[in-house]
């Protein structure tokens, strides 16, 4: 099973505070996320942005409470789902080794974009932009290097949209795979 480089770069070692730990893979973040974007998906925009619940609290006249809460759902199942994107990603690259003659078909990619769909529901429902326009380039990308490229700017935005919560999740995750 392949792990990105950027799950282990964005794991939290818990040797520091939890704050420090944050503030170093929010520093993390904005590097990798420039690295990324000064050669790719330039005009998306994704390093400025920044999440301003106003919106959606205006447009889907929830509470900031629930909003939050509802972020923090989202950034939860967004790091939970890396794994499943990484073994679609894994299965892509196997059978475009397998088929050197000709290209993958339309439906070698369902899974992988059933994940990216039903993850752009919520993001949208939420008016998170960044992740809104992250996945929806993998959803439609057959590329398989660039829906990698966006799988790592998906998990940093998320990391970045509620840094605590990442922090809580990635723990649990490093805890239940160590069973």
């Amino acid at each position: 099973m392949l792990e990105f480089q950027m799950f282990k770069k964005f794991t939290f070692s818990n040797r520091l505070s939890k704050e420090q730990e944050i503030e170093i893979v929010l520093k993390n973040i904005l590097k990798v996320c420039q690295n990324i974007t000064v050669k790719e998906f330039v005009d998306l925009c994704l390093c400025e942005y920044n999440y301003e619940t106003d919106e959606a609290i205006k447009e889907l006249g929830l509470e900031k409470e629930l909003i939050d809460q509802l972020l923090e759902d989202y950034v939860a199942q967004v790091l939970k789902n890396i794994n499943q994107f990484e073994k679609y990603i894994d299965r892509l690259k196997s059978l475009s080794k397998k088929r050197e003659s000709g290209p993958l078909r339309e439906s070698d990619y369902q899974d992988l974009r059933e994940l990216a769909h039903k993850n752009l529901g919520v993001a949208r429902n939420l008016r998170i932009k960044d992740a809104e326009k992250i996945l929806k380039l993998i959803h439609k990308s057959t590329d398989i290097e660039n829906i990698e490229l966006a799988l790592k700017l998906l998990e940093a935005c998320a990391i970045k949209l509620k840094p605590n919560c990442a922090y809580n999740t990635l723990n649990l995750i490093k805890i239940k795979n160590s069973f």
